[in-house]
């Protein structure tokens, strides 16, 4: 594989990490940057400084528009909000290309099965959407290629390959700060998209039980999970997102259970409980305001980290640590097994190694544009199963070997304990 052609949309918090990385690839001639705000995707050029990036403005509202950004490309990776990934999907159908994003499902409404979307599909047992159109295109739509889901369904897949039956997936991300802040009360300031923030906690969660999708209230079933240092010991809640229901249906196998569990905002909680993420007008002294707009005009937003970070930023003490972690229990000859899978997702753990990623790649922040780059070059090149489908279809090894060869490893704790009977 080499000479291909990428269009990246969204020139936000990922789609300037995935142009730099991108541009250091020897197997891609033309990075395409496309955005409604041309003057962000200038930016990213500017910082890149790649004779191989180029920039279109482009509204991902407008089919049109992404269908003339896509002429000739080879794949399109989708970092702009789950809302177009229907357009974005038809485009690359329409020229020829693979699709590739990092996130998927109803975007906006708290009822993920209130509207015809792949998560409700493949909880009703229905067709997906575009399934026989890729597939018969010699296509492949890639759903959730960043880390999670992403690099969690990529190792769930490795550690299933090793078992003959699957009886529960268990997924824990867990995030704690490694800050001491003087504030006794402070404000809720969440750390990427606080929309997507409030909506993850706001939704009830999804899971998969006695092989059946079932609603939990949110943030039900809290426990304390232990993870490696420095993140240690920390309540986890059910969350909804996507592995929970991509799992059960793309790797089967008998499994049973699956679930996926995250860190506790307690902030969060108390805003949704008092009603900030309700999308229906309220009145308020004669005026109609939506409850979520008032707390998202609020709340800070993140600075986009990919224009000042540097080598002296690169260096500076880890502010928050995270640790995900896959429990899988199974079957092989007979035997029952039981796998656990331990890993940094932001896939550093010292400034030294963030140091190094800055150094290989132009950015720190390579944990969901690398997968979806590794995810894009998988099918470009053949390796993918054609059609529409999410990372845990992908071959792990070849995903593994592939992050290696670009240049950061993904490492990870895998410990395997089995029942053994002596008679």
């Amino acid at each position: 594989m080499s000479g291909e052609k990428v269009l990246i949309i969204g020139a936000g918090a990922q789609g300037g990490p995935c142009a730099s990385i991108l541009s250091k690839d020897k197997d891609i001639s033309e990075i395409i940057l496309a955005d409604i705000d041309i003057n962000l995707a200038n930016r990213v050029k500017d910082k890149i400084k790649s004779s191989k990036l180029s920039t279109m403005k482009v509204d991902a509202g407008k089919l049109e528009d992404i269908e003339k950004a896509a002429k000739g490309v080879d794949a399109i990776i989708n970092l702009t909000l789950t809302a177009f990934d229907s357009n974005i999907m038809q485009a690359a159908l329409r020229n020829g290309a693979h699709y590739v994003d990092t996130s998927f499902g109803e975007p906006s409404v708290l009822n993920i099965r209130a509207r015809d979307n792949i998560l409700s599909q493949i909880i009703e047992k229905q067709p997906l959407s575009l399934e026989n159109e890729f597939r018969e295109a010699g296509l492949t739509a890639l759903l959730g290629c960043g880390s999670s889901p992403g690099v969690f369904n990529v190792l769930a897949r490795y550690i299933s390959d090793k078992l003959d039956t699957v009886d529960a997936i268990r997924i824990r991300f867990g995030r704690r700060s490694l800050i001491n802040s003087p504030e006794i009360v402070k404000g809720w300031a969440p750390t990427w998209s606080p929309f997507r923030a409030l909506w993850g906690y706001a939704v009830e969660p999804t899971i998969f039980e006695g092989g059946e999708y079932k609603k939990y209230p949110i943030y039900a079933n809290c426990e304390d999970y232990t993870f490696p240092d420095p993140v240690g010991t920390i309540p986890l809640v059910y969350h909804q997102h996507q592995e929970p229901i991509s799992l059960p249906h793309f790797i089967g196998k008998g499994i049973k259970y699956c679930d996926f569990k995250y860190t506790v905002d307690k902030q969060a909680g108390t805003f949704i409980k008092t009603g900030f993420a309700g999308s229906e007008p309220v009145e308020v002294k004669g005026v109609k305001i939506v409850p979520r707009d008032v707390l998202l005009r609020l709340v800070p937003h993140p600075v986009d980290t990919f224009f000042t970070e540097d080598e002296n930023s690169a260096k500076l003490p880890i502010k928050v640590a995270a640790r995900g972690a896959l429990e899988i229990s199974g079957t092989k000859s007979g035997q029952n097994m039981e796998y656990k899978i331990t890993f940094a997702p932001t896939l550093y753990t010292t400034p030294e190694e963030r140091l190094e990623i800055y150094r290989k790649f132009g950015t720190t922040n390579i944990y969901v544009a690398l997968p979806a780059i590794i995810g894009a070059k998988l099918c470009m090149e053949g390796s993918a199963k054609r059609g529409v489908i999410c990372a845990e279809c992908l071959e792990p090894t070849k995903f593994l070997k592939m992050m290696s060869k670009m240049g950061w490893p993904l490492k990870f704790n895998e410990t395997c304990s089995k029942e053994v009977s002596i008679s």
